[in-house]
């Protein structure tokens, strides 16, 4: 087993925006930082995330934006003073990469790419002195390998070998426990946990859920998508969420943008229930009043189909799920189906599992760090990203999250190294 030493060295574990963004708040500080990752290279999720379009943060109102992070947005909120959605805008025209605000909002590069943007940055940092090591999975700490002048001799697993690294400070940026084979595999849970350090068990967000459909239904409507919907769930404090957008049918249930904003509320209600009972407004345009004048008028010789579809313009997949979601006789009972429209119910049984999830919740809860983000259990160690307890929908939340999260975990080793006179 071979000894890496470095003087006056932060390791930043993981190579995911988080952890590269407080490579460079250290780097920039005069600071030796090395980056390790299991990993034959570094930002895999960040490309693969950058695959369909790589949506970096939001142009929404910071109000607004803050309050996206749910029951966490008072400990998040905190980390946009200092690197923001503006500012993680400006950061990247540093980096070359220009910017536009989309119709929904959204914020992309001009050439929709991540690899441009993380070539740049990785160049910046090689460029600033920041050493990389891949394939160096960190795999525990080192008690017997520590001495007088280093706080910290982590365990690393490497294509050479076991490794011990001694190093100041060390800052945890692992990601959860989603797209395990893109790296965030979640290894690094019972080894907070042996340490004594608190971890909310992991859990998909950003998910699909599974529901009991007909073989009919599954066979007709699978992968068709849901457009002009709104989804309501009441959450476990009783609290009605509601959105507005489209999803899409599944082969075992429902997944896509709108389901996935309202992912937490539905988990956190299968927890408490077994069980989650959204509502479908099929017409979410139309007033509960204009449905039911519109569906209530005589139909005539019509069938109940060309009437729905004449009248609010109820069909396809729409019209399919009021016939999965209700009885025959329901559906038949023309003030019934004139509710349901825009109270449709659709009980949810599992979410899908967390390997399929884009992102995870649980992690290291905000209550064991202080307010620089480091372990109080464990002085000098630091956590940054998705291994935070916290949780966000798409939209360029989640990255804009980690970006700050590590800069605020580089700029809290800084403080912390200054503390102690390393």
């Amino acid at each position: 087993m071979s000894i890496l030493h470095d003087r006056h060295s932060v390791a930043v574990i993981g190579g995911g925006p988080a952890g590269l963004m407080a490579a460079e708040a250290l780097v920039q500080h005069g600071v030796q930082v090395d980056v390790y990752d299991a990993m034959p290279s570094v930002g895999r999720k960040f490309l693969m995330a950058g695959k369909g379009g790589m949506n970096i943060t939001h142009s929404e109102p910071l109000d607004r934006f803050i309050a996206r992070y749910g029951k966490r947005h008072a400990q998040i909120g905190p980390l946009f003073d200092r690197f923001g959605p503006d500012a993680l805008r400006v950061w990247t025209s540093e980096l070359g990469v220009d910017t536009f605000v989309g119709s929904s909002g959204r914020v992309f590069p001009t050439d929709m790419k991540a690899a441009p943007l993380l070539r740049a940055w990785l160049h910046r940092l090689r460029e600033s002195g920041v050493r990389f090591h891949m394939r160096h999975k960190w795999v525990g700490w080192d008690a017997a390998g520590a001495d007088a002048r280093t706080r910290h001799a982590l365990r690393l697993a490497t294509p050479t070998g076991k490794q011990i690294l001694h190093t100041d400070a060390v800052i945890l940026a692992l990601g959860g426990g989603s797209w395990p084979r893109l790296g965030s595999d979640a290894s690094w849970v019972p080894l907070l946990e042996a340490r004594d350090v608190p971890v909310a068990p992991l859990a998909p967000s950003n998910c699909g859920f599974d529901t009991d459909w007909t073989e009919p239904f599954r066979e007709r409507f699978a992968g068709q998508p849901v457009k002009a919907v709104a989804i309501s769930v009441t959450d476990v404090d009783n609290q009605i969420q509601h959105r507005q957008g489209e999803f899409v049918v599944t082969t075992t249930g429902v997944e896509g943008s709108l389901v996935y904003a309202l992912s937490g509320p539905i988990r956190e209600r299968m927890q408490a229930d077994g069980a989650a009972v959204i509502q479908l407004d099929l017409a979410p345009g139309l007033s509960r009043e204009r449905v039911i004048d519109e569906v209530v008028r005589p139909r005539g010789s019509r069938s109940m189909s060309s009437h729905l579809q004449s009248r609010i313009g109820i069909a396809g997949v729409k019209l399919g799920l009021l016939h999965e979601c209700l009885s025959k006789e329901d559906y038949f009972d023309i003030e019934r189906v004139a509710r349901s429209i825009k109270a449709l119910p659709l009980r949810l049984v599992r979410a899908r599992p967390i390997e399929e999830a884009i992102s995870s919740a649980g992690g290291v809860p905000f209550e064991a760090l202080d307010s620089h983000l480091m372990i109080r259990e464990l002085p000098g160690v630091f956590c940054a990203g998705e291994m935070l307890d916290w949780e966000a929908p798409t939209g360029g939340y989640l990255l804009t999250a980690c970006f700050a999260s590590g800069l605020a975990a580089g700029m809290g080793a800084l403080s912390y190294l200054a503390s102690v006179g390393r």
